[in-house]
């Protein structure tokens, strides 16, 4: 298992006093890029195709980098999955997989993993229990929505919108429609803030890449499950054209301002717009 250390900067931070959710998934990224480094697949071409990362613990600011462990986990023709396990202070903070495909960008389509790339890539092979699936419909329209316009900034070496901005993206429109739901959803610092509303779990499908481009991206977010004191949401992302280009699923959980979990404050209020 590979064991790589990222250094914090205090512009991940959030209103809420902690590492923000969406800057996880760049840590994923840089952990991943040293995974890669020397396997041919970074020039060859490579594309996020799906992910998955459990939130454990906020993560504090420091001084000391995070310590990120990882390894490939599954390895196919063309596809790497790969694990994480990130910790601070020696206590695990979050975990995480992501799915990915070799590329031909030049072609536009998928190809084979080459027997250089293989040979890398099996010899970072580890044994990690995989995640359990978190479902929800369909939205096709469905839902509240919010429009967001890629920035230049967003793009990444093979010019199309970086993975990790789509987690940003996601974060935005749950931020602009929960209020909109009920305003005891408001975030910390904001409107009726009472509570803190806490991301445990975020998944994302890649389905399309999203190029910079001048009209905006439309997200419709929906809740699609209530428990006792959490949220299950999905949000669609399409392109102007209305092309869908990502899907995500997030779990939040309702806690006081003291972070334990409380019952949701809101359930008649989100339960006739949930969609199943």
């Amino acid at each position: 298992m590979a064991d790589v250390r990222i250094p914090l900067r205090w512009s991940d931070m959030d209103a809420q006093g902690h590492v923000n959710n969406a800057r996880v998934a760049d840590y994923l990224q840089e952990a991943r890029v040293h995974l890669f480094r020397d396997s041919g697949l970074l020039e060859h071409g490579v594309v996020v195709a799906g992910q998955q990362v459990q939130f454990k613990k906020a993560i504090d600011y420091s001084e000391t980098p995070l310590d990120v462990e990882l390894g490939v986990t599954r390895l196919g023709g063309a596809r790497v999955e790969v694990g994480y396990v990130l910790r601070q202070g020696g206590v695990v903070v979050a975990d995480a997989r992501t799915m990915l495909t070799a590329f031909d960008f030049d072609e536009q389509r998928p190809t084979r993993l080459t027997p250089g790339m293989r040979e890398h890539l099996e010899q970072q092979r580890v044994e990690m229990e995989p995640f359990t699936t978190l479902t929800a419909p369909a939205l096709e329209g469905r839902g509240t929505a919010t429009l967001h316009h890629p920035r230049w900034t967003d793009l990444d070496r093979y010019a199309h919108v970086n993975n990790v901005l789509v987690f940003e993206y996601l974060q935005q429109a749950r931020i602009e429609v929960s209020p909109q739901w009920d305003p005891l959803m408001a975030r910390t610092g904001s409107g009726e803030s009472k509570y803190l509303w806490l991301v445990v779990r975020q998944d994302v499908d890649y389905v399309a890449q999203i190029d910079h481009g001048f009209e905006p991206l439309t997200v419709h977010t929906a809740p699609v499950k209530l428990g006792r004191t959490s949220i299950t949401t999905a949000a669609e992302i399409t392109a102007p054209d209305g092309t869908l280009a990502a899907r995500g699923r997030t779990i939040v959980v309702c806690a006081g301002l003291d972070g334990k979990p409380v019952e949701l404050p809101n359930r008649a209020k989100l339960e006739p717009l949930v969609v199943g």
